[in-house]
């Protein structure tokens, strides 16, 4: 089922062993949701998304899912749920919904200032412009890594700072970067240093010169386990780690929006990849910079 859809939110804690947890290193739990509905089969696989100031939540999902809601926040302002959600499916060139596995694959999202949507593909390589207006999307500048299908172009962010068509674009094997333009090809960024188990899935430009990076690394005796990096001029200034026993999922998308008393509020969205063993979850957190 596409369209307007009811999405049930239901609470998590940080820790499920402690309840009463509410810090990770220098980050506030600000609230978290399992994502689930009764209406369709579709809310699965969500890959990235994005966060507007006055809350509202586009996401996009492996399979061409669009996903366009609002955050709900409770008298606290902590993360209680998601509003007004209408599904509907990513357009191919051609106009019509994407079908093809080996063209789907959506893995990154990002919104430029003049409301145009980017899209990242991991399995055939690539980034899309989907105009704000509508219409058929077509293909933006993006590099032309070697690398595996499914360790590709999976981190997109818009890079306002950078210019009003800006975006950087980065690769979850290998940690590379590239700064983009929608007006003028892509070229090489910085390389994300990280543990070869850990793939770069994720990353937002933050104002002053900061960028968060989201790395992932996943093997069956560990399970999950993720990290939120803060770099400025290359080097660490927050870090957030998230491993069993606390909630965790297979955690792929990050957005960060102002918050109160010049706080960076961050969004983690979680990929179920279908399985019921696994959750899509929507976690909040604060970090004072």
């Amino acid at each position: 089922m596409l369209g307007p859809v009811a999405v049930d939110s239901v609470a998590v804690p940080l820790n499920p062993r402690d309840p009463s947890a509410t810090t990770l290193g220098a980050f506030h739990y600000a609230g978290g949701v399992q994502l689930t509905s009764r209406q369709t089969n579709q809310l699965h696989e969500l890959s990235d998304l994005v966060v507007t100031d006055d809350g509202k939540l586009t996401a996009i999902g492996d399979e061409g899912l669009l996903l366009d809601a609002r955050l709900v926040l409770d008298a606290e302002g902590r993360l209680a749920g998601v509003t007004g959600v209408v599904l509907s499916r990513l357009t191919g060139e051609d106009g019509k919904p994407l079908v093809d596995n080996e063209l789907v694959d959506a893995e990154g999202v990002a919104v430029l200032p003049n409301g145009d949507r980017l899209v990242s593909f991991e399995r055939h390589s690539r980034v899309w412009l989907y105009p704000k207006n509508g219409g058929p999307p077509r293909a933006a500048p993006s590099p032309e890594p070697t690398l595996p299908s499914n360790g590709s172009l999976e981190a997109l962010s818009a890079d306002p700072d950078a210019g009003e068509d800006a975006y950087v674009v980065g690769a979850e094997a290998s940690g590379e970067t590239w700064n983009c333009r929608v007006s003028a090809p892509c070229v090489t960024g910085e390389t994300v240093e990280k543990p070869s188990e850990f793939g770069l899935v994720a990353m937002e430009r933050l104002p002053g010169g900061r960028t968060a990076y989201l790395l992932r690394a996943y093997d069956p005796v560990r399970g999950s386990r993720i990290t939120l990096e803060i770099l400025q001029r290359g080097l660490v200034i927050a870090r957030m780690d998230l491993a069993l026993p606390m909630t965790v999922d297979n955690f792929e998308g990050v957005a960060s929006v102002p918050g109160a008393g010049g706080t960076r509020r961050f969004y983690l969205l979680s990929d179920d990849n279908a399985r019921s063993t696994q959750r899509t979850l929507l976690l909040a957190f604060d970090w004072q910079p």
